[in-house]
């Protein structure tokens, strides 16, 4: 038999997790319900925390463990602040999973551009208004997109209507996943709190979430590669599920160890120049601030 320490990790090493309640974001498909299977069946407690209640119900009866359904929408951010209103109890884990990609210009309930309102905003107000019952960690999934081009935040049109790009726009939203992550911890050293804050991305992960692109040519490429190429949402979910278990820095970014970071057993992985300046993730937080009305919390950590 192979020697434990030497062996990939995946998800059977998980820690026991019995007594701890986690928040997963989008837990009704793809990697953010094969994340929340595997913490529920490590013993925890999981909410699905997810747009279609009926959908997550029905995703919640295929795991076996302890699982509940809350309803929230990310592109509204007065479900955002119902969502946490109702949260009354310490809050181990939370892992910010859902989101949109490449989808043709729409607009959030509250005006923004959908893939830098759900992706980034969303998960921006909900993790601050958590925060206060928050005891262990924060996990937010971004992407090896957040490389794509000469990618930055587009301070000056954040919704990128003069010249709106699908790709582009789902790339700003993840590097700003990224400088969020980085910003955050900061304040979370800053203010004492043993709160970490980590970010994971899946490689190339064959999940439902690129079916919504919004150019024909760009699900056809993207069907082809999921079949051919990419590996399955189980493979997909460790690096979060890693990020969300084992004993890592905060700020730490998780992938997986294969070529281009594309597939593989999870590790610790490199970000961009862009997603590491910590000027710019100070901007970021300070103008998420002013669009979501939603601060970082004072005595951030779990309420007694």
């Amino acid at each position: 038999m192979a020697d434990k320490s030497t062996e990939k990790w995946n998800a059977t090493r998980l820690p026991d997790l019995g007594g701890r309640t986690a928040v997963v974001t989008g837990a009704n498909s793809g990697i953010g319900f094969t994340a929340a299977d595997a913490l529920a069946r490590a013993g925890a407690h999981v909410v699905f925390a997810v747009r279609d209640p009926e959908r997550g119900s029905a995703a919640a009866a295929r795991v076996n463990g302890s699982t509940e359904v809350r309803r929230l929408d990310l592109a509204d951010l007065a479900s955002v602040r119902e969502f946490a209103a109702a949260w009354d109890r310490p809050l181990d884990l939370l892992v910010n999973n859902a989101g949109v990609m490449m989808i043709p210009a729409q607009r959030t309930r509250d005006g923004f551009e959908t893939q830098f309102g759900t992706n980034h905003l969303g998960h921006f107000a909900l993790t601050n208004l958590l925060l206060p019952y928050l005891t262990d960690r924060v996990v937010t999934v971004s992407s090896g997109a957040h490389r794509w081009g000469d990618q930055r935040i587009h301070f000056e049109d954040l919704d990128m209507t003069s010249d709106y790009d699908p790709r582009g726009a789902y790339g700003q939203s993840k590097l700003a996943n990224l400088l969020f992550v980085l910003e955050l911890q900061r304040r979370l050293t800053e203010s004492g709190s043993g709160v970490r804050a980590l970010a994971a991305h899946p490689g190339y992960a064959a999940t439902n979430l690129q079916s919504h692109a919004s150019s024909s040519a760009a699900r056809v490429f993207m069907r082809f590669g999921n079949r051919f190429f990419a590996q399955d949402d189980r493979a997909g979910a460790l690096p979060t599920l890693y990020a969300a278990t084992q004993d890592l820095p905060g700020a730490s970014y998780v992938g997986p160890d294969g070529l281009g970071e594309m597939r593989g057993a999870p590790t610790l992985v490199g970000r961009s120049r862009a997603a590491s300046d910590p000027a710019v993730a100070r901007r970021l937080w300070t103008v998420s601030e002013e669009l979501t009305g939603v601060r970082f919390p004072q005595g951030a950590g779990a309420k007694g």
